[in-house]
């Protein structure tokens, strides 16, 4: 696949639209940046707001392979970054009995052949043009995992004891995502950018579900535009504990279209709640009531003046 132009914000944003993903300018200007500063870039925001998909837009913008590390509590350096082959060590090491001394075989089995290489290392060796690394949900790592993060995303290498230092032969473009479960360090801040990713507005919403569900009449997708940017603004937001992302405001588009939908109305927006929402509570929240509320007209504005 041949990489797209990316030599202009403008160019980069429509490279990104040619893959389904719909970047605003303030998000195009900073993925340009973090692609010409080669610095990584974290995206922070609610769930659901695109983070991760924009990074499987770039890599494939690029044509670029995608790396993705998923972060969680417990995350250890040996998923990240590598570990020893312990059993093929120990059958050079069985091969090795009696013919060599202990010094030489340790020398033998710690080398890079018997190194398995996990998401970090393998976007370092990524040939160039090199890789996208996405590092995903990096704050539900533990703290300490923040701290082997550092040399890393400030000089792209990292350190093995037995090798010594391994450095990127071609910078991997890192993207990192954070729900904001908790702060992340301040000296990971530092060496990346920073954009906060919010919900999209209503015509960039629209787009997106024009663009991945085309089956969609275009009164409908409008609908489902209008319907899901109520239910994040006030005051219909603050009645859920979770707002849909964009995600679920795509499968809500392919739901209707399964069921012939040719527009909104209380009972099915009721019926396929649970597809807008993933808690109990939440569902139950969006009555056929509450749903014909929503889909009222909004009353202009009387204010004089």
């Amino acid at each position: 696949m041949t990489p797209a132009q990316t030599d202009s914000i403008d160019s980069l944003a429509a490279a990104l639209q040619q893959t389904g993903y719909f970047a605003d300018r303030r998000l195009a200007t900073a993925v340009f940046l973090s692609l010409k500063l080669q610095r990584p870039l974290l995206l922070e925001g609610e769930p659901g707001v695109g983070k991760t998909e924009l990074a499987k837009a770039l890599a494939a913008a690029l044509a670029r392979p995608l790396i993705r590390l998923q972060c969680y509590d417990g995350l250890e350096l040996r998923e990240a970054l590598y570990e020893w082959n312990y059993a093929a060590q120990l059958l050079h090491m069985r091969a090795k009995e009696g013919s060599a001394d202990s010094a030489q075989i340790e020398r033998e089995v710690y080398q890079e052949r018997y190194l398995i290489h996990r998401p970090l290392l393998q976007a370092l060796q990524t040939p160039a043009p090199g890789a996208v690394l996405l590092i995903d949900e990096v704050d539900r790592a533990d703290e300490p995992f923040e701290a082997f993060l550092l040399e890393y995303l400030g000089e792209y290498q990292v350190s093995i004891p037995e090798l010594g230092t391994i450095r990127a032969s071609a910078p991997p473009v890192t993207l990192l995502t954070s729900n904001r479960t908790r702060e992340l360090n301040d000296a990971v801040k530092r060496r990346c950018l920073y954009h906060w990713l919010d919900y999209p507005g209503r015509e960039r919403e629209l787009a997106i579900v024009q663009a991945q569900v085309p089956q969609a009449r275009a009164e409908l997708s409008q609908q489902v535009a209008d319907f899901v940017a109520r239910l994040r603004s006030a005051p219909f937001a603050g009645a859920f504990n979770r707002a849909p992302g964009i995600a679920e405001s795509v499968e809500w588009a392919k739901a209707l279209v399964a069921l012939d939908t040719l527009t909104l109305d209380p009972e099915v927006v009721s019926d396929t709640a649970g597809i807008l929402f993933k808690q109990r509570e939440d569902v139950a929240a969006l009555t056929r009531d509450f749903a014909a509320e929503l889909l009222a007209p909004v009353e202009a504005d009387s204010t004089p003046g």
